[in-house]
């Protein structure tokens, strides 16, 4: 499914259920359970990637406005074309980077689970990278009829 990359919320969608107290932080939404939602971004004309600091701040910020905690950042910068590769580990799952300086583009994975809201980091991404060329898919994760 292809999201606007300026839409950040679908009406407090999707809601976490816990009824019986299990804490496994599946959601529902529109008759389904699920385990998270998880947002592809193929990011091209895309600026900084070959810059450690500055992926770790969008990163940071990408955490901040989603509401996930933050565990811990790994990044490795590569030579000699500059590229960077790295995860932010999070309590809800996962952001991980892959960027090809050379060919001004950038992949990120976005994996989250409960009370999170994954759809709010695009906007960051956007602005961080200086694009509007950003393809974006949707799948949601471990998803039973509810």
């Amino acid at each position: 499914m292809n999201k606007d990359v300026n839409s950040t919320e679908k009406n407090e969608w999707p809601r976490h259920i816990d009824e019986d107290n299990s804490q496994d932080m599946f959601m529902q939404c529109d008759g389904y359970e699920f385990a998270g939602t998880h947002i592809l971004l193929d990011c091209w004309n895309a600026q900084n990637l070959d810059s450690l600091e500055h992926i770790e701040t969008a990163l940071r910020k990408a955490v901040e406005v989603s509401g996930a905690t933050l565990l811990h950042i790994h990044l490795h910068h590569f030579t000699p074309n500059g590229g960077v590769s790295g995860v932010a580990v999070l309590a809800e799952s996962h952001i991980s980077i892959h960027t090809w300086p050379e060919r001004d583009y950038a992949a990120l994975d976005i994996f989250m689970c409960g009370e999170t809201k994954p759809h709010a980091v695009i906007p960051v991404f956007k602005v961080a990278f200086n694009t509007d060329n950003i393809e974006i898919t949707e799948h949601l994760r471990g998803k039973v009829v509810a």
